[in-house]
């Protein structure tokens, strides 16, 4: 049976440059390609998950405009519940602009309709969100929508994954009610600039995913690293978000931190070596492909097909 995930965030289209290097301050330089691509990191996350073979509902909002209507069609091919999805108008639809060079890259985000998923608009989906298995939330909505979201989640005892992503003060009803953290290590420093977090604080809830650097978390007792896996990286756009699909994915299915982590990792992975931050986001098949032609140490026996 597929597990029921439901994600709450934004939905934007990306606006993708690719450069040999980032401008600096005044300056001017030519880029090398251009392309317009769905993206938002909450649309980013249903997407992965949708991929790995969830039922995914998602709860957002669009323009009513060109970009909108482009945003929910693409997502309807991805078969992702939209009945949750509305538009606002006389609003833009969400814009990322995606600076691609040296490897990496840099976002500006312009939230657009994505402000308008308030938390009176996550209340009217609490059913939806009381019969979930799993329930995922980022910040580029407002954050008193994903403190809602967290509440209804632990009043339906249902598990909710937050990304904090882009990186702001959480409050202490979003630290508590989270039952699993996924910063990457510069949110994680930003984080423990406005107040000390660490891993030991959270065991087997902070995961810190540090690109290259792997994945590291505290079981308990210790800190537990997993590391990076070698692939040709192409474009590093999304795969943060891809990384908490699938983990949502594997704990969707009953699997531990541990198991999660090393799924999440592969699909993540897979995910750099393609454009855009959808484009490269991998089936569950292709994941379990991955992980099973490379390396014992890598292998249990739910990746692998029997």
């Amino acid at each position: 049976m597929k597990p029921v995930i439901s994600v709450v965030g934004s939905i934007n289209m990306d606006l993708v440059v690719s450069a040999y290097k980032r401008p600096s301050a005044g300056e001017t330089i030519l880029g090398k390609d251009f392309q317009t691509v769905p993206g938002g990191k909450g649309a980013n996350q249903a997407v992965a998950l949708s991929r790995l073979g969830a039922e995914v509902n998602m709860i957002g909002r669009v323009g009513e405009d060109e970009l909108g209507s482009n945003l929910m069609r693409f997502l309807e091919k991805e078969n992702i519940v939209l009945n949750s999805v509305e538009s606002v108008t006389d609003v833009s639809s969400g814009v990322a602009v995606i600076t691609l060079a040296e490897q990496d890259n840099s976002i500006i985000v312009v939230q657009g309709a994505n402000e308008y998923v308030t938390p009176g608009y996550v209340q009217k989906f609490e059913e939806q969100i009381a019969k979930s298995d799993v329930v995922l939330a980022q910040l580029e909505i407002p954050i008193e929508s994903v403190e809602e979201t967290a509440r209804l989640c632990h009043k339906h005892n249902t598990t909710f994954i937050l990304d904090p992503a882009p990186a702001q003060e959480l409050s202490p009803l979003l630290l508590d009610y989270a039952d699993y953290m996924t910063p990457n290590q510069s949110e994680l420093t930003h984080l423990s600039a406005i107040g000390e977090m660490t891993l030991e604080q959270y065991p087997n809830k902070l995961i810190v995913t540090g690109g290259k650097d792997g994945i590291a978390y505290f079981d308990g007792s210790s800190i537990k690293r997993i590391p990076s896996l070698p692939v040709t990286v192409l474009d590093t756009t999304g795969a943060g978000d891809t990384f908490n699909g699938a983990f949502g994915y594997a704990i969707s299915k009953k699997k531990d931190v541990h198991a999660a982590c090393k799924f999440a990792n592969a699909a993540a992975a897979l995910s750099v070596k393609k454009m855009g931050a959808q484009g490269g986001m991998p089936t569950i098949d292709e994941v379990r492909d991955f992980l099973c032609i490379n390396g014992k140490e890598r292998v249990a026996e739910w990746y692998c097909k029997s």
